[in-house]
């Protein structure tokens, strides 16, 4: 069952930890727990979450060392809501933040691994596929 959107919501840094076990593992993530989760987004740089109506739909992180190295980390739709540009916008989102945020001068990296058969969503957002991820070059 997919659900028609009318407007989505990407809001920094309030999600909690347990919406934010509750999206892994309702996507199939290995579940984690709740002091991990805690700590995990205490610790990356920004997280975003995707609201619709006032309901968290997806989610995604960005950690590394906010300079030169940005990681993308669960980049999480519910099923329900997959499919409809959600996960576009929380990528482009975190590589617009990525892009004001870095202070390199010339160019950064954004990382990350994808999820087994997702490959193709990151290439078509000008990602490139290597044998342990995805990597985008930036110019800054």
């Amino acid at each position: 069952m997919n659900i028609i959107l009318d407007e989505i919501e990407i809001v920094e840094n309030v999600l909690t930890p347990e919406d934010f076990v509750r999206l892994r593992t309702a996507t199939g993530f290995t579940d984690i727990p709740l002091p991990h989760a805690t700590r995990a987004l205490k610790n990356g740089l920004v997280n975003v979450s995707a609201l619709c109506d006032g309901e968290l739909v997806g989610m995604g992180r960005l950690v590394g060392d906010g300079a030169m190295y940005w990681y993308l980390q669960e980049i999480i739709v519910l099923p329900e809501y997959q499919g409809q540009g959600i996960g576009r916008k929380i990528v482009n989102y975190l590589v617009e933040y990525v892009i004001l945020h870095s202070s390199t001068g010339k160019f950064t990296t954004i990382g990350g691994v994808s999820a087994k058969g997702k490959e193709g969503f990151y290439q078509k957002m000008g990602f490139e596929i290597i044998p342990n991820g995805i990597k985008k070059m930036v110019e800054i």
